[in-house]
């Protein structure tokens, strides 16, 4: 009998992500594939140490524990690598006890055909051209930033995972930011106050957003396995048309911040997110500092300029 992995959630997460690679990537620049094939092979004994998306694949897993969850989450290793260079990554997958056992080693190949074969719902890399190539094709992802491998305290519980979203370009579509870049903030506030009653269009995460609140509605509110937050930069009037968004999608957001501007850093840290998904690199290398963030790069070729004053009409 086949496995299917429908009304699951499906995460794709690389190597790279999920495990300290510092010292092979560095190898892998400087000295090339078969170099880095070489050490991986030498060195298939030693464990990795766990990369800045480990905390929140574990955690995810741990939604399968849950009575009625089981089977819920599904996470598949996602790689460039060669099959031959993979024993080191089982084996550090073995060690930490994660359930994963499925996974793509593609020898160099594109991994976009795989991630949309397995109806992939969040894909996190390091690598900034798959995680654009999978952003437009309307998979949710982010570039996790791998500058600096941490290790992150989270004061919250453990048993609820936190995950932090930006609004405009991440949840919704950049057709507001757009109007902001092109025109200022008060054509941006004046855009959203006649719009009020129009909700945003879907962003790359609406979808991610949408699966994780259906998790949610199965559990009462206050034992809900997942925590979210919107964290923008938005503020009052343009707060209204957000608010109306999430109620005409129908989904749940357990903590908004509506900061005007303020840093987000902070917001993020006292949250205790697993990860923060942001679409601007000065956000997320800031929250990165306190809390696992990733950036989710704008879908290329998805708006033209003279699509703007529709919108300003």
């Amino acid at each position: 009998m086949s496995y299917c992995l429908d009304n699951r959630l499906v995460i794709g997460v690389s190597t790279r992500a999920l495990f300290d690679l510092t010292v092979e990537n560095e190898i892998f620049k400087s000295k090339g594939v078969e170099a880095y094939c070489r050490y991986q092979i030498e060195h298939e004994k030693e464990l990795l140490k766990p990369g800045n998306g480990f905390k929140l694949i574990e955690a995810l897993l741990n939604i399968n524990k849950l009575p009625g969850q089981e089977g819920r989450v599904e996470v598949i290793i996602m790689s460039h690598n060669s099959p031959d260079t993979s024993l080191r990554v089982f084996h550090s997958i073995a060690h930490y006890g994660l359930a994963i056992s499925r996974a793509v080693f593609a020898s160099g190949a594109s991994l976009t055909p795989y991630l949309e074969a397995f109806g992939t719902d969040l894909y996190l890399s390091a690598d900034e051209q798959d995680v654009q190539a999978a952003v437009n094709c309307g998979i949710a992802a982010g570039i996790i930033c791998p500058d600096e491998v941490r290790a992150y305290e989270h004061e919250k519980e453990i048993s609820r995972i936190r995950i932090a979203f930006d609004g405009d370009a991440v949840l919704f579509s950049d057709e507001s930011e757009v109007i902001f870049k092109e025109y200022g903030l008060e054509a941006f506030e004046e855009n959203e106050r006649r719009h009020a009653d129009y909700p945003l269009k879907a962003g790359p995460f609406a979808k991610f957003l949408k699966t994780i609140s259906d998790i949610q509605k199965e559990f009462p509110a206050d034992a809900a396995p997942i925590r979210t937050a919107l964290v923008t930069s938005r503020s009052a009037p343009a707060h209204e048309r957000v608010i109306r968004t999430l109620r005409a999608w129908n989904v749940r957001i357990d903590e908004a911040f509506f900061l005007g501007g303020i840093t987000k850093r902070e917001v993020l840290k006292a949250f205790g997110a697993h990860i923060f998904f942001d679409d601007q690199a000065v956000h997320t290398r800031a929250a990165s500092e306190v809390v696992p963030s990733a950036r989710v790069p704008y879908r290329q070729g998805k708006m033209q300029k003279n699509e703007i004053f529709f919108l300003c009409g």
